[in-house]
């Protein structure tokens, strides 16, 4: 019955929507590199022992608990309290587990044990009983004063102690950052109480989902107190977020609002963190042992010796966060590090006036300063780039000011280089130092290992290249290219007209090598000026590789700074860089930025034909199928101008205070454009996206109650047709108020699900008969008779009944199939409610806050009157009324004549 009203053209076109939405969604969820975290591991048996809290606060957050993490020796001293170390607290997320400590403390255990516990750190973990946060808002409030409280209890475990802290350092994970952040928004909060936040996998933007306005309410909170007191917030707060690997949440949402009054935030993707260069999935991020070591390092690094506590220097943590999160020089962090060196001792000092060399060390007996002078160079050339294999500490690049061929004291640039995967880098302009005279490049004793040290001057012209990218639309038929012909060690390649989200290119990198022996390694890293997410990709050359070049923030309107591709390439290799548009990683980018509005644009089609069907009954008597009112009704001029309407108003302040009174969500329009994430044609990809969805969705539930009539005939004696149609049976009232009465003392969702099930059963009873009724092969005609003579009688008395014919049955079943596949999105959309009240049922039998409550007192009495009306009741209402018109209009006749 469903597919027979869709031609094969509209079969078609949803065919190749739901083709388009594949691989949108395979590109979100498979089209990322592959997990190179290396898995944490603990070298003891993990204990995790539970802090006592007063009765009065177990008694008011009876489903939370605070513990402490240990292993071995260290988990049996510290059972007796009161403790010595760092406080740390970790916040689990949305159905996060207190357990997921255990990594990031577990490091910082075998660190501490590697300076004989000078210092340590105390990891703590508060248990949110995996509670669905990201999903159901109710819980967001409590949660954040159970954390304050938690704060206070641990700070009290160290009084009486030498070095007691007077504040703890904070790592949340997922909704546990939002949550540590929230606590500044409460009042009787003292700031100092923290001294450090790191959030992993954040969303501080917005929302994943705004499933409900507690969840909204909470973002806005959080987010205009920390606008509005930026000046006078002083947490330094360090953001990490997955990359493209985190499909569960986008990194842009991790990124904290950049203020020019607030620069002690800073926001950073796990692919450009130094020393560990891989995205991470939503749960690695917490596990990924290359991000655990450069936390648990940083960690270490803001211990003041004094205190023997986390530092209260703001200046010194973000240099400490800066150091290891954002650029690495390749070397131990130092607070206030020498600028001035000596270069003295027994060493060989070296001229080279190439402006080209390359050392090989290699079981080296003797130091080596190799000098290049610089004064004709300077005439030549604009840039300088050194290069090292050797990724020791040491510092190995100097400046000599006013020397000949050898200098006493040289100024550190150690310091300004950059660690990479396989090399130490550094580029320097020559025009920026002036008053050198000479570059030294250190090279130290060696006994039994091999590196290698490339130094080379050059203009910059001739290692930038400009590579537009090809447009949206050219669906990857077209690419643009160039051709890296001399014989460099660093390019860059600015990437023109690309700082756009929904713009995604695929680069290929081919490099061909002549007359070399042995593996060589190029970096290809690719730079966004405006944000840190960097990523590098290595590739062991000859090869070809390819390249992901799109973008989690948008480039901001005042940003002139174009994307770089930096190439470390080998002098021995040509390069030939490729760029082409990929449709697919587009599509992928539609899903991941504006997924979430989906549901949105579903309901809007299904309400669509719902309406169609309705002005089909109305007008001409018959109620037509979904798919083909879906193809008629849901089109886009029908939404969109509306919505502009809805947006253009809400810039008044009448309209905006009448929306929030009525508990309206903000406008998902309005949300995106202060995200700068509104980009051309997204809501007809939207609508189109949100329309397949809606027809195949139709298909399935149709198919579903069939199925389901088709059980109900196997189990049960084939039921007939209703035989007389009321609007509102003696039982409905009843039903009605029980399942208000449910809502009120439980939860509303589980009243809507309710609601929902006695609507699916009323449905697959009405096509069980009507499937009966259509088998049944004779008719009794002496009983259609009789039928006829009652039907006569009835007509003639003062009750009138109605009867429900095979057509008028069909009718009903394409209205209330129609109903059932919009019903099934709120049933979805509300589930975390009711999974939130059936894991915390032990707790409390009533949902409070409950966000579905108002929905449900809705619902409840208007499911209850569609699932007990059939189309002929409306029917027969439409033709009483024509009646009633056409005796008026013969009376006024008859008083003319007269």
């Amino acid at each position: 019955m469903f597919l027979h009203s869709v031609n094969l053209w509209n079969v078609a076109f949803y065919a190749l929507m739901v083709f388009m939405a594949t691989l949108g969604l395979w590109d979100v969820f498979f089209g990322f590199e592959e997990n190179k975290c290396s898995m944490s591991y603990m070298f003891e048996y993990p204990e995790y022992q539970k802090i006592q809290l007063p009765k009065k606060l177990a008694k008011r957050y009876p489903a939370y608990e605070l513990y402490l993490y240990g292993e071995g020796s260290y988990a049996e001293e510290h059972k007796i309290l009161p403790l010595t170390g760092i406080p740390v607290l970790f916040l689990p997320g949305n159905a996060g587990s207190y357990k997921q400590v255990r990594s990031v403390g577990s490091i910082a255990l075998r660190k501490a044990e590697d300076i004989d516990f000078k210092y340590h750190f105390d990891f703590f973990s508060v248990n949110f009983n995996e509670e669905l946060v990201a999903l159901y808002g109710g819980s967001l409030q409590k949660q954040t004063k159970f954390v304050h409280e938690c704060i206070k209890t641990i700070l009290k475990l160290y009084k009486g102690q030498e070095f007691a802290p007077k504040s703890v350092a904070i790592i949340g994970h997922s909704m546990g950052g939002l949550v540590a952040r929230a606590l500044l928004t409460l009042k009787n909060f003292k700031q100092d109480l923290i001294n450090l936040l790191i959030t992993q996998a954040t969303p501080h933007v917005a929302p994943v989902l705004p499933l409900d306005r507690f969840i909204t309410d909470f973002y806005m909170t959080v987010n205009n107190y920390w606008i509005l007191n930026a000046r006078h917030i002083n947490l330094t707060t360090l953001s990490v977020a997955g990359g493209f690997r985190d499909y569960q949440v986008r990194s842009g949402l991790t990124f904290l609002p950049k203020l020019s009054h607030h620069t002690s935030a800073l926001s950073v993707v796990s692919s450009a963190v130094p020393k560990t260069w891989v995205s991470t999935d939503h749960l690695s991020i917490v596990w990924c042992k290359q991000l655990q070591l450069t936390t648990v390092r940083a960690f270490f690094d803001l211990i003041d010796a004094d205190t023997k506590q986390i530092t209260q220097n703001p200046k010194k943590k973000l240099s400490v966060l800066n150091h290891h999160f954002i650029r690495h020089p390749a070397k131990h962090f130092e607070e206030n590090p020498a600028i001035i060196s000596d270069l003295t001792g027994t060493s060989m000092w070296v001229p080279v006036k190439v402006s080209k060399w390359t050392y090989v060390a290699y079981n080296e007996s003797d130091k080596i300063y190799f000098t290049f002078p610089l004064a004709n160079h300077r005439k030549i050339y604009t840039h300088v780039y050194c290069q090292s294999t050797m990724l020791d500490t040491n510092s190995w690049i100097f400046g000599c000011i006013n020397s000949t061929s050898m200098c006493r004291q040289g100024i550190d640039l150690s310091w300004k280089a950059e660690l990479l995967p396989t090399i130490k880098s550094l580029t320097l302009r020559l025009q920026d130092y002036p008053s050198l005279s000479h570059l030294v490049v250190y090279v130290p004793s060696v006994h039994g290992s091999k590196f290698v040290v490339d130094c080379e001057f050059f203009k910059k012209e001739t290692r930038t290249i400009q590579l537009p990218v090809t447009h949206l639309f050219s669906f990857g038929l077209s690419s643009r290219k160039v051709l890296l012909n001399t014989s460099g060690l660093f390019y860059n390649i600015e990437l023109l007209n690309f700082g756009q989200i929904y713009q995604a290119f695929k680069i290929n990198v081919v490099s061909k090598c002549s007359g070399v022996k042995e593996e060589i390694t190029s970096i290809y890293k690719l730079h966004i000026p405006w944000s840190y997410e960097d990523s590098l990709t290595i590739a062991q050359v000859p090869s070809s590789t390819e390249i992901s070049l799109k973008l989690h923030i948008a480039q901001p309107e005042n940003e002139s700074q174009v994307a770089l591709l930096k190439m470390y390439t080998s002098s021995d290799c040509q390069y030939e860089v490729t760029v082409k548009t990929s449709f697919s990683q587009i599509l992928g980018q539609v899903v991941r930025f504006h997924g979430g509005a989906l549901p949105a644009y579903v309901t809007s089609s299904i309400l669509l034909a719902y309406g169609g069907q309705l002005y089909s009954l109305f007008s001409t008597g018959h109620c037509l199928e979904y798919a083909t009112m879906l193809d008629k009704q849901a089109k886009p001029y029908k939404v969109d101008p509306f919505v502009l309407m809805i947006k253009f108003l809400l810039g008044y302040k009448w309209f905006k205070e009448l929306w929030d009174v009525l508990l309206l969500p903000e406008l998902d329009a309005i949300v995106l454009t202060s995200q700068s994430m509104c980009f051309p044609l997204v809501s007809l990809v939207l609508f189109l996206f949100g329309t397949c969805t809606a027809y195949w969705g139709g298909l399935l539930s149709s198919t579903s109650v069939r199925l389901l009539s088709s059980l109900w005939l196997a189990l049960k004696r084939p039921p007939e047709l209703p035989k007389d149609i009321k609007m509102i049976s003696l039982d409905l009232p009843f039903l009605t108020i029980v399942l208000i009465i449910v809502s009120w003392t439980t939860c509303g969702a589980f009243a809507i699900l309710l609601t929902y099930l006695y609507y699916v059963f009323k449905i697959v009873h009405l096509q069980a008969s009507l499937a009966t009724f259509k088998n049944s092969q004779t008719v009794n005609l002496k009983h259609s008779r009789r039928n006829e003579k009652k039907s006569n009688h009835h007509k003639d008395s003062t009750v009138h009944y109605l009867h429900l014919s095979a057509n008028d049955a069909e009718d009903s079943l394409r209205m209330h199939n129609t109903v059932i596949n919009l019903l099934t999105w709120i049933v979805l959309l509300s589930m975390p409610s009711l999974i939130y009240w059936l894991k915390n049922l032990r707790y409390y039998f009533k949902l409070s806050p409950d966000p579905c409550k108002p929905l449900a007192f809705i619902l409840i009495p208007t499911m209850a009157i569609l699932g007990n009306t059939h189309t002929v009741s409306i029917k027969s209402r439409k033709a009483g009324a024509r009646e009633e018109d056409g005796q008026r209009r013969d009376h006024g006749r008859r008083e003319g004549c007269c």
